[in-house]
């Protein structure tokens, strides 16, 4: 029976990524179950989580990987030649990355830790965890290698998939980690089957455990930011928006609906919030063409986030344009727990449309304008009539984010 759990991590700063939300979500619900859980994490600051015995991992430092990383930063300042590819396509990675895995590796040897099981967790495309335990056989046998996204990049779904330096190596060492480590846990079922397509033993060791969502305590009562207005009917988009995660069918699928029910400019709202660098020529436009899209490109704290998903009255996810999203985003459980209607911009084959299910109504692809629009002005029409009444109620789905289902899973082990 697995009892105490030793999480080895990247991040647990939930500000810092969608990655590290999930991270802390995961986390907090292995304790809430009743595990005893121990947090390794590299997050390179004091964080602490309520009843959890957190570590933050020191760098290690002066010794010949610390000081050939700082060097090549140096040099890079001074010449703004980046000589980073050519280092990975020697050696698969840089040496902040040997340097950083060295450090976790370090830490792990200490004989203070004797758990049942070890879940390495990670972040983007950092598997540091990953690569640390690997190094460590005598722990493998209780290893558990959670793999949050495809691994490496050219194992992407189009449009993300590109040839990084060093492919070849990066490439060994996650075939390493699917031969070596006793468990593999995926957020998403397509996700497993995607990554077990190039390395087939993730297909015997795989688990499903789908992000989980969790609630933030707050010691007084959380302020919404000024440009909310809780009385109109708020389309809301957290997150960010990456180069290959267009918002432009939303914004021409908003305006279409505008255009044919001028009606609505008084209540409608878009709101788009999060770093949206890659498409500002575009939200510019937009910001000017219609007064009734608010964005923000920055980031607001999780805890404000979390709030206005609860308050609006409509939640997005946006995909990019793909033939297949494996993914399952890590905003996903927070929408669920929410339980308001989530507009579903997403490729035909996704998770999340696998999840929500096919007669769910309010999807598309992501650039189906007209369809977009309809399901827009649909919501509207519901809103109108009753905006209490407008909520997601899938409790099938509140139920599979839920920590009962994480425990049923983990119950299950071998």
């Amino acid at each position: 029976m697995i009892k105490n759990i030793l999480i080895v991590v990247d991040s647990i700063d939930v500000d810092d990524s969608s990655g590290s939300k999930a991270n802390v979500a995961f986390i907090q619900n292995l304790h809430v179950i009743g595990h005893t859980i121990t947090v390794l994490h590299y997050t390179r600051k004091e964080i602490h989580l309520e009843n959890i015995s957190c570590y933050s991992i020191p760098e290690k430092k002066w010794n010949l990987l610390y000081l050939l990383s700082r060097a090549q930063r140096l040099f890079t300042r001074y010449t703004k030649l980046n000589i980073n590819p050519f280092i990975e396509s020697l050696f698969g990675f840089s040496f902040t990355f040997f340097n950083d895995t060295n450090s976790i590796i370090k830490e792990l040897k200490k004989e203070i830790f004797n758990p049942d099981l070890v879940l390495t967790l990670s972040k983007g495309a950092s598997f540091r965890p990953h690569y640390a335990l690997l190094k460590l056989p005598e722990l493998h046998f209780k290893w558990m290698a959670y793999v949050h996204d495809p691994y490496p990049f050219h194992y992407y779904p189009r449009p993300y998939n590109w040839v990084e330096p060093g492919f070849q190596k990066k490439e060994d060492f996650f075939r390493a980690v699917s031969e070596n480590a006793a468990y593999s846990a995926f957020p998403s079922l397509l996700l497993k089957e995607w990554v077990g397509s190039y390395f087939p033993n993730f297909l015997k060791t795989g688990l499903v455990m789908p992000h989980q969502s969790f609630e933030v305590v707050e010691k007084t009562k959380l302020k919404l930011p000024g440009f909310f207005n809780a009385t109109k009917f708020n389309l809301f988009h957290a997150g960010n928006l990456m180069k290959q995660r267009s918002p432009e069918g939303l914004l021409k699928g908003f305006e279409l609906f505008l255009t044919k029910y001028p009606k609505a400019k008084k209540d409608a709202r878009l709101l788009l919030i999060g770093n949206a660098s890659c498409h500002e020529n575009l939200l510019k436009k937009y910001n000017k063409l219609l007064p009734e899209v608010y964005i923000q490109a920055v980031s607001l704290p999780f805890e404000v986030i979390y709030e206005l998903q609860k308050s609006v009255s409509v939640n997005i996810i946006l995909e990019s344009k793909s033939e297949i999203s494996p993914f399952l985003p890590g905003k996903f459980p927070h929408c669920v727990a929410a339980n308001k209607p989530i507009l579903l911009l997403t490729p035909y084959y996704s998770e999340t449309r696998r999840l929500l299910g096919n007669d769910y109504k309010y999807m598309s692809e992501v650039d189906a304008i007209n369809e977009i629009a309809e399901n827009i002005e649909s919501l509207y029409n519901e809103w109108s009539i009753n905006s209490e009444e407008l909520k997601l109620n899938r409790l099938d789905l509140e139920e599979y984010v839920s920590m009962e289902y994480l425990k049923n899973v983990l119950e299950d082990l071998k």
